[in-house]
C-alpha cells in the first residue's frame, strides 16, 4: 500500500509499504478514506525528529470502511463506516472507567513514562504505524471505533478524530463561567473549533492570529478576532475589549513551536541538529518549547481565571512566571482529549444538516495521498490559505 512516511525534518514522502495485517484478537483493518494533516503531524515534521525512526508512517486522524476485524471485535464489521479515534485505549481499564481514555493503562507506553499509544506519533507513544495510508490496523477495535451513518461527505465525521473532541475538552477544561468570556489564542483547525463551540455554547469569544485567512474564516462564524500583528500588546487589545479585566479563560491552541520565542526556537533547531542518538535523551532532559503563547494567556486571563492549554508542549525544564500566575490565581488545566468522552455530545451536531459548528467549512485543501509531501509543505509555511488539510487515498 501507499503510505506517508517520515525521512528526516521536513522529508516527509509517500513510499509503498506492506500491508497491514490482523496481529490480535481485538484488532481491526480499515480502508482510510479520508485522513487529516494535524497541527501535531507539524511538530514532528519540525521538532520531533529525535523520536521518529526513518519510514515511520505518520497520521492520526482517520475515517474509513472496516475490511477486517479479529474474533474479539463484534461492535463493527466489514463493510462499516467508521472514524478511529487518535489515542488507542481498551475501555475497560481504571483509568477508562474514568473516561480518562488518553490514559488509559492498557496501552499506556511504560518504558517513556508516556499515556496511551497514539497513531503515527513518536516513540514517546508507541510507535503505532499511522493513518495517512491507504490501510490501518487498529489495535483495541473492541472498544475504539466509532460508527457513523451511510451518505453525508467524510468532512461531516472525520473531525471526530482528534479536531472536535480536542476542542471541546479544550472549552470543558477552560471552566467558563456560564455567560463568561475566553479568549482563543491560535486560529489553526482546533482553536477554529475551540472557538465555534464555545460560541454555540453561548460564551463571548475573542480569537487571536495573525493569518489573514484565519481570522476570515473566525469571522465568518461570528467570533471576535485581534490579528496580533496589528496589536501592539495583544493582552492590552483583549483588555480593552472586557473592560480592562481581561477574559475569564483563555485556551491556548498554539503550544510548543509559538511566534516570539526567538532563544527557544534556536535551542529547539540546534536540538534537532544533533545525531538521533544524543537529540533524544537531550530532549527528554532538558528540552524547551518556545512558550510565546502561554506567557500571553497568562497575562490575558483575568485575575482568578482559567487557562486551558490544548496546544502541545513537549519540554522538560520550560521556565514559568511561577509569582505571576500565583498572584493571579490562575487556575490551569492541560492534556491529550479522551476522545470517547465527547462522542455522544458531539455525533449529533455533526449529524445535523444545519451544520451548527461549521465543519463543513474547515478543510481548505482535499488533496490525494500522493500529494502529502507538497501538502505538509504548504501546512507548515501557511501558504495557499492552508487551515485544514485532508488526505484522501484513492482520490
Amino acid at each position: 500500500m501507499k503510505a506517508v512516511t517520515w525521512h528526516g525534518k521536513r522529508d516527509v514522502r509517500v513510499d509503498s509499504v506492506p500491508d497491514p495485517t490482523i496481529k490480535e484478537p481485538d484488532d481491526a483493518i480499515i480502508r482510510v478514506t479520508s485522513s487529516g494533516i494535524c497541527g501535531s503531524d507539524l511538530h514532528l515534521y519540525e521538532v520531533l525528529g529525535p523520536f521518529i525512526d526513518e519510514g515511520d508512517i505518520l497520521g492520526h486522524e482517520p475515517m474509513g470502511v472496516v475490511e477486517e476485524t479479529g474474533p474479539d471485535v463484534s461492535h463493527v464489521k466489514p463493510g462499516d463506516r467508521v472514524v478511529i479515534p487518535f489515542n488507542i485505549s481498551c475501555g475497560r481499564c481504571h483509568m477508562c472507567g474514568m473516561q480518562l481514555y488518553a490514559q488509559c493503562e492498557t496501552t499506556q507506553v511504560r518504558e517513556h513514562g508516556s499515556g496511551a499509544a497514539l497513531f503515527g506519533y513518536t516513540k514517546l507513544y508507541g510507535q503505532v504505524p499511522g493513518a495517512q495510508a491507504e490501510y490501518l490496523r487498529v489495535p483495541q477495535a473492541h472498544f475504539g471505533p466509532i460508527k457513523v451513518p451511510e451518505g453525508p461527505p467524510d468532512e461531516r465525521f472525520v473531525y471526530l478524530s482528534d479536531v472536535l473532541p480536542t476542542a471541546r475538552q479544550a472549552v470543558d477544561w477552560a471552566d467558563v463561567p456560564d455567560g463568561g468570556s475566553v479568549t482563543v489564542l491560535g486560529l489553526g483547525p482546533i482553536g477554529q473549533m475551540c472557538a465555534r463551540i464555545a460560541r454555540h455554547l453561548g460564551y463571548r469569544v475573542i480569537a487571536v492570529d495573525f493569518v489573514p485567512e484565519r481570522l476570515e474564516m473566525a469571522r465568518r462564524h461570528g467570533i471576535e478576532v485581534v490579528d496580533s500583528d496589528d496589536a501592539d500588546d495583544v493582552p492590552d487589545a483583549v483588555r480593552q475589549l472586557t473592560g480592562g479585566r481581561g477574559t475569564d479563560s483563555v485556551i491556548d491552541a498554539v503550544g510548543m513551536e509559538a511566534h516570539g520565542s526567538p532563544g527557544a526556537k534556536l535551542a529547539q533547531t540546534l536540538t534537532g541538529l544533533m545525531p538521533g542518538n544524543s537529540a533524544a535523551p537531550v530532549m527528554q532532559r532538558v528540552g524547551v518549547d518556545r512558550l510565546a503563547a502561554l506567557g500571553t494567556a497568562i497575562e490575558i486571563v483575568r485575575r482568578g481565571g482559567t487557562i486551558s492549554v490544548i496546544g502541545v508542549y513537549g519540554g522538560m525544564t520550560d521556565p514559568l512566571p511561577m509569582l505571576r500566575m500565583f498572584d493571579k490565581g490562575i487556575g490551569l488545566r492541560m492534556g491529550q482529549a479522551h476522545v470517547k468522552k465527547w462522542i455522544d455530545e458531539l455525533m449529533p451536531l455533526v449529524a445535523d444538516d444545519a451544520d451548527p459548528l461549521g465543519v463543513m467549512d474547515l478543510a481548505t485543501h482535499r488533496w490525494p495521498l500522493e500529494k502529502a509531501p507538497r501538502a505538509y509543505e504548504m501546512f507548515q509555511k501557511k501558504q495557499d490559505g492552508a487551515i485544514k488539510v485532508l488526505l484522501q487515498p484513492g482520490a
